[in-house]
């Protein structure tokens, strides 16, 4: 069974949902503002969220700014009942897998919710070994970068991304072949997804000016190590 965290401030559409998916063999835990959904997101596990935008308390963009913080790799939807670009936007920035307007059927947030959990679970295992990158160890089993005695914990989809570039270094990587290999999909919210791991990667490797992740617009990248 897969758990759904949902943050919905409207009681009778929460109430609905929260049924409707639990027909569909979900098990979901409802939260009516966003500060309850955090303090339960930190107290449970869970395999993805739903998240309305416009909460009391705590909004939906800021709820998945802190629920990032605490599991970088969840995947999580927002709900709204606006259709200002500007919001799906911001959406998308942060990484959400899907942004759904209301009214909606609850058939359609189902089926998404089914491929987004099927995205997510694209994750190969990884070799036994500790491979130098330039100044840094990077210790797959471990799930961790080492530089100068400093440990980076990573999560299991930034040590499989590490370790499928590695592999591929100094080439040039089609984006359509790392996002099905790496997320199983090469669709619009995986490529936002990707986006964003890569960016946190570049974040990680930032101290080695001799690793260098460089993008080609609408062609793919290159994990170059001089």
């Amino acid at each position: 069974m897969k758990h759904i965290l949902l943050a919905e401030d409207d009681f009778d559409f929460g109430s609905i949902l929260k049924q409707y998916l639990e027909l569909h063999g979900y098990g979901v835990v409802w939260a009516q503002d966003g500060k309850e959904a955090l303090q339960v997101f930190s107290e449970e596990q869970f395999d993805i969220c739903v998240f309305d935008v416009m909460m009391p308390k705590m909004d939906g963009f800021t709820l998945a700014e802190k629920v990032i913080e605490i599991n970088p790799e969840i995947p999580f939807v927002f709900l709204t009942a606006k259709k200002m670009k500007e919001d799906k936007i911001r959406g998308l920035k942060l990484g959400a897998d899907d942004y759904i307007v209301k009214p909606f059927e609850a058939d359609i947030l189902v089926l998404r919710l089914q491929n987004i959990l099927k995205r997510s679970q694209k994750i190969e295992p990884v070799r036994e070994e500790v491979i130098v990158i330039g100044d840094y160890k990077f210790e797959a089993t471990n799930h961790c970068l080492k530089l100068n005695g400093e440990r980076q914990k990573l999560t299991e989809k930034e040590t499989v991304l590490i370790q499928y570039l590695y592999d591929h270094k100094n080439t040039m990587i089609k984006r359509e072949n790392l996002l099905k290999d790496v997320w199983g999909n090469d669709d619009f919210f995986s490529g936002r997804s990707m986006d964003v791991f890569i960016s946190r990667l570049r974040k990680y490797f930032k101290q080695d000016n001799k690793i260098k992740i460089e993008s080609v617009r609408g062609v793919g990248l290159t994990f170059n190590l001089e």
